[in-house]
């Protein structure tokens, strides 16, 4: 602790009265002393601030000037908002077809809301609105604004017109809110496969999307991935999907079908190149499911996947390739044909009579119920579910579709003797359209299993055997036999050497037994069948040729004409140049399996 010096010390006051001088002048030294120390104290003070802020000055350029060298050497990046909170993501990844082409993107858009209490004149926005909007109701929306409501919603978004139309109405408590929306930019095209999207969490700002239907909802969680940067690419062809609509819907219309599906599949990837089913729906508008009634009478009803049926005659090919790999038959082999054919109570016939007995061949050709069921009397039930199962028709298909897994065939309660021969001939177990395809794909690609997929690949499945290179190689000829001699002579394209198989089956009463006017038709088909690539699958519900005296019902009148116009259209766009040096296509030989 230091001691305050005295500003008039005894001492010196006393040597100066005997020195003659002022005493007072002592005080004032005194006072000028500390004056002076007191300043000194200041100044070194002062001066240490000066140095302190100066130091943080250099420090803090000498930051500044490191950070920037660090970010001039370094390679530019875009900056990232780090969120304190978590907030709706509303990014959603493009959908494109093989080609690249978009089916499904984002559309910046905008929400429209209202802040009742700001409106400066509620009744003249209600009718502005109402003009703008046909659906909504003048008095309606007047009564909402005056309710005493602080927010309603109005519009979950509108179109940039309408936004424009909204502003011009110049009221202050009509807002918009940014947000995406899911656009199909093709409308109804491959509509079921797309399923569509609509909003999940919403806020004033920012709304998400979310799948409800079609691979939107099967890969919604790989879409909606913020880190995502590829679009998802299905196996569908645009152009094709298109031009199979096309044909489809001409097909309903000339023949008053109730309903149509195609399935158009690559033989060796498994790649779904087209997939439709008719009525369809444009997923920009998504109509409401029924809420009553059948709901295979909903456009939103996939008719080729959720769609099962007994699919007729088509299932011949299996009864018949399934004997050949047993070599229980060869293709020359002749089965008694004399009908009807009965079973304790059931009859069973053929729809033409050619004669007591026909060759295998001429089994599958002339599309005879009698031959085929006797031959599956020897493969018997056990040996023919085995192979049915091998062949994927009796469990929902795995294609990437939410629907899918509802889709499971229909199998009688007991595989028995009388089961295993009407199923050998398609009534009696239910499957869909896109069942079939896989099917027939394994049969006419060498033998190897097919799962039928909507994502692009580029390699073949190579899956299990199911029957030999050479059993394929004797069900193809026999194909290509039905059309150039049988029941699908309409089915002809010159130069892509068509082969497939008709089925006509009559269409199951609600309160049992079948309709005798009332039918589905299905033409299975393959091409080039020198080489098979693809399966095309064409089913129309109810339909008739009406260019007869009488409606004619069967496929052969309906659904094979129409696969050969979609057969006729596509080959070009797949790739495939026609063939003009095989005119006559495949030809047996007289050799078993």
């Amino acid at each position: 602790m230091s001691l305050r010096i005295p500003l008039r010390p005894l001492t010196r006051i006393l040597d100066a009265r005997a020195r003659g001088e002022n005493p007072d002048n002592v005080e004032k030294e005194n006072l000028r002393l500390r004056h002076e120390g007191v300043r000194d104290k200041m100044r070194i003070r002062a001066e240490s601030r000066l140095l302190l802020v100066a130091l943080c000055f250099v420090l803090a350029f000498g930051a500044v000037g490191t950070r920037m060298a660090a970010l001039a050497t370094s390679a530019p990046t875009e900056p990232r908002l780090v969120a304190q909170e978590p907030t709706i993501l509303n990014t959603r990844a493009d959908i494109t077809d093989r080609h690249g082409r978009i089916l499904a993107t984002n559309f910046a858009t905008n929400a429209l809301y209202a802040h009742p209490q700001d409106l400066v004149y509620p009744r003249a926005a209600a009718e502005g609105l109402a003009a703008i909007f046909p659906e909504m109701d003048a008095d309606d929306l007047h009564r909402r604004f005056t309710s005493g409501s602080r927010f309603l919603w109005l519009r979950r978004y509108i179109s940039p017109e309408q936004e424009q139309m909204v502003h011009d109405l110049g009221e202050p408590g009509l807002l918009f809110g940014p947000r995406e929306m899911r656009l199909y930019p093709n409308g109804s095209i491959a509509a079921h496969i797309l399923g569509g999207a609509s909003f999940g969490e919403e806020a004033v700002n920012a709304a998400e999307v979310i799948g409800i239907a079609g691979v939107e909802a099967r890969f919604d969680e790989e879409l909606r991935d913020p880190s995502r940067v590829d679009p998802l690419m299905l196996s569908l062809d645009l152009t094709v999907q298109a031009a199979v609509e096309e044909v489809l819907a001409g097909s309903m219309s000339l023949m008053g079908a109730r309903g149509a599906a195609a399935v158009l599949m690559d033989v060796h990837t498994g790649e779904v190149i087209s997939m439709a089913s008719l009525p369809d729906f444009d997923p920009n508008a998504r109509p409401r499911p029924l809420l009553e009634g059948d709901q295979a009478d909903s456009p939103l009803f996939n008719r080729a996947v959720q769609g099962v049926y007994e699919l007729g005659s088509v299932f011949k090919t299996f009864t018949i390739a399934q004997a050949l790999e047993l070599n229980l038959y060869s293709p020359f082999d002749m089965i008694d044909t004399t009908g009807p054919l009965r079973m304790a109570d059931f009859a069973i016939r053929d729809f033409s009579n050619y004669g007591p007995e026909q060759s295998v061949t001429d089994v599958l050709v002339h599309s005879s119920n009698i031959g085929t069921a006797r031959m599956a009397r020897v493969i018997g039930g056990e040996r023919q579910r085995d192979f049915l199962d091998q062949l994927g028709l009796l469990e929902p298909t795995p294609v990437e579709l939410v629907e899918a897994g509802s889709a499971r065939p229909l199998l009688p309660p007991r595989w028995g003797e009388l089961a295993t021969m009407t199923i050998s001939y398609g009534h009696g177990v239910s499957t869909s359209p896109l069942h079939l395809a896989a099917a027939y794909s394994t049969i006419v690609n060498g033998g190897t299993t097919i799962e039928p997929t909507l994502i692009r690949r580029e390699t073949p499945q190579n899956g299990p055997r199911v029957i030999s290179e050479g059993t394929s190689r004797i069900i193809n000829t026999m194909l290509r036999s039905v059309v150039t001699d049988g029941t699908a002579s309409f089915g002809e394209v010159e130069g892509y050497h068509v082969g497939g198989k008709t089925g006509t089956a009559d269409l199951p009463r609600p309160q049992g037994g079948y309709y005798d006017d009332r039918n589905l038709n299905t033409f299975a088909s393959a091409f080039p069948m020198t080489d098979p690539q693809y399966v095309l699958i064409v089913t129309l519900q109810e339909a008739a040729d009406p260019s007869g005296n009488q409606p004619r019902r069967t496929a052969g009148w309906t659904a094979v004409p129409f696969a050969a116009e979609i057969i006729r259209r596509t080959a070009p766009l797949l790739g495939l140049r026609p063939d003009v040096e095989h005119p006559l296509g495949l030809q047996l030989s007289n050799s078993s399996n």
